[in-house]
């Protein structure tokens, strides 16, 4: 991982919103897990699940239960808002190539248009 994608813990802008230093419109949220809206949407819903702890990327997760987590939380999320009856998108971008902006591990949870393949 280059170093612009390096990122500390207090500089993290996802740690901080999971302590509630920044404000935002929380969707759910746990002791492990938040789910916060998107600040830019790309879809009519776009909601972004991440860990409460720090992982940079999906390429640096080492419990496999981070995937549980996140990937659990984002269905549970998607059904509760009736997503599940016509379809939605789960994403995560790995490193800068992969189109990761922000060095914290999420997963970006999309509904409410028709998606394209391949994307991007």
């Amino acid at each position: 991982m280059s170093t612009d994608m390096a990122s500390t813990v207090s500089e993290c802008i996802f740690c901080r919103i999971a302590k509630g230093e920044i404000p935002v419109d929380f969707v759910y949220r746990d002791e492990s897990v938040v789910v916060i809206r998107d600040a830019a949407p790309q879809a009519p819903v776009h909601l972004l699940v991440l860990p409460v702890r720090h992982i940079v990327s999906a390429a640096e997760v080492s419990d496999p239960n981070i995937w549980t987590l996140i990937m659990g939380r984002a269905v549970e999320t998607a059904r509760g808002m009736g997503l599940d009856e016509r379809g939605f998108r789960m994403v995560i971008n790995t490193g800068e190539q992969g189109g990761q902006t922000v060095p914290h591990l999420h997963l970006h949870l999309l509904s409410g248009r028709n998606f394209s393949w391949p994307p991007g």
